[in-house]
């Protein structure tokens, strides 16, 4: 009998990703969002997460610009409605205001796919 082998959150949340699907991982019991994902629930330690998929808004919490002589990017911390926070690159654009809203896409980063925001229309 093949068993399939047992995912951890991360290889969980990366297979995601590569299905083109940006899931988060939320409590049955509190309704409470998990970000980065886990095995328990961070102060509870309880288990009961499952796998939901994230709105993909946000607004943007904080961020720097790192600049070398060979290229210019950004780090983002990305407060995500659903109440979690996470770190992506703001894409299209250099730099942006703090509190921005953006919205989630997935691209590939280095031959792997990972979550990026783009600033809303209309937001500067």
């Amino acid at each position: 009998m093949n068993q399939q082998p047992v995912m951890g959150p991360e290889a969980q949340f990366k297979s995601y990703l590569q299905q083109g699907k940006f899931m988060i991982q939320r409590s049955r019991a509190t309704g409470k969002y998990v970000f980065y994902p886990r095995l328990v629930i961070p102060s509870t330690g309880e288990t009961d997460l499952d796998w939901v998929e994230a709105s993909g808004r946000g607004s943007v919490y904080s961020i720097t610009v790192n600049r070398s002589k060979s290229e210019t990017y950004n780090v983002a911390l990305i407060d995500l409605e659903e109440g979690v926070r996470m770190m992506s690159l703001i894409v299209g654009q250099e730099t942006v205001p703090i509190g921005t809203p953006v919205q989630a896409s997935i691209v590939d980063i280095n031959d792997a796919p990972a979550v990026v925001f783009t600033p809303l229309q209309g937001a500067e």
